[in-house]
């Protein structure tokens, strides 16, 4: 079995996430996903032992500033991800170790859109983190079957966490 490494930081005073929750169902979903992707995934062929991720819990002020400094878009998003390990062309694997990136998370914006989604506010956590792993992952949607096919994989991921 491969080893799991997912590390979170809250810099958000408006919720105390509960990270340990968040940990063991981002695990699940990212479990789901190697499981299920094959060689649709970057991990596809690649020799390693671990995989690691962090998540960052913030509000839409850092997103804002993420996205513009990075990304050149002026506005905040509920979340940016960097895909260290899918966006490489080397694809770097150090000591057995996979860094597939950082998911960023306006926590702000989750309390905002869940009520307006009928769900808790967990579940849309746990829904961005789906979305966040699936960037790390190399997926992408910029057609609306990349979005389609996407969001298809959210819902089963999710279905197993919740």
């Amino acid at each position: 079995m491969k080893t799991i490494n997912i590390f979170t930081e809250n810099i958000f005073d408006g919720w105390e996430v509960n990270e340990k929750d968040v940990i063991q169902k981002t695990r699940e979903m990212l479990e789901h996903y190697i499981q299920t992707l094959g060689d649709r995934s970057c991990l596809f062929e690649k020799e390693y032992q671990t995989i690691t991720l962090d998540i960052v819990f913030c509000d839409s002020a850092k997103t804002h500033e993420l996205n513009r400094d990075y990304r050149n878009k002026d506005y905040p998003a509920d979340i940016i991800t960097f895909a260290i390990f899918a966006d490489s062309d080397e694809k770097f694997i150090f000591d057995g170790e996979i860094n597939l990136g950082e998911v960023i998370i306006a926590l702000d914006k989750v309390i905002e859109e869940a009520p307006k989604k009928g769900v808790t506010k967990e579940y849309e956590l746990s829904f961005l983190i789906s979305h966040g792993i699936l960037h790390l992952l190399g997926f992408d949607h910029q057609t609306e079957d990349d979005y389609n096919f996407i969001m298809e994989l959210q819902n089963k991921a999710l279905g197993f966490v919740y």
